[in-house]
């Protein structure tokens, strides 16, 4: 399988969801590249998020509630709510192996979205998308 590039990967993440290539260009230059040691704790469950990961390399379990929910490897992401509002997480996320992650802050992603209201309106649009989504599913 061939490895996927970083603009590649951005794109299938659902908040991006349509977004032009230029425009997931301009989200991944605002992103750095972090690593995390095997057992590290990257997220904490009930702490301030400031930001959103995109795996690169490596694998890491999701945790909530004291037990493992989730894996997740290359292309997965985690914190896509949190780059926007800083809310607390909502799970804890831990390194199983060598972590590599596509790191974006929300105090480099806001300031994007002030400059560039084509992404600010396709986000918009993808979480009213997501929203209605998952009203259909508690009604």
């Amino acid at each position: 399988m061939a490895r996927k590039s970083p603009i590649e990967m951005l794109a299938r993440v659902d908040l991006f969801e349509g977004l032009s290539k230029k425009e997931l260009r301009q989200i991944e230059s605002n992103t750095r590249k972090v690593e995390f040691p095997a057992g590290t704790t990257i997220v904490t469950e009930g702490e301030k998020g400031i930001g959103f990961h995109l795996i690169t390399a490596g694998r890491a379990k999701v945790m909530w509630g004291g037990r493992t929910r989730n894996t997740l490897g290359p292309g997965k992401f985690f914190g896509e709510l949190s780059v926007i509002d800083q809310g607390p997480r909502t799970a804890t996320v831990k390194a199983e192996t060598e972590v590599t992650t596509l790191s974006l802050t929300s105090w480099d992603f806001l300031p994007l979205l002030e400059k560039n209201p084509s992404i600010a309106r396709k986000i918009m649009l993808e979480m009213c998308r997501r929203l209605r989504a998952e009203r259909r599913h508690t009604h």
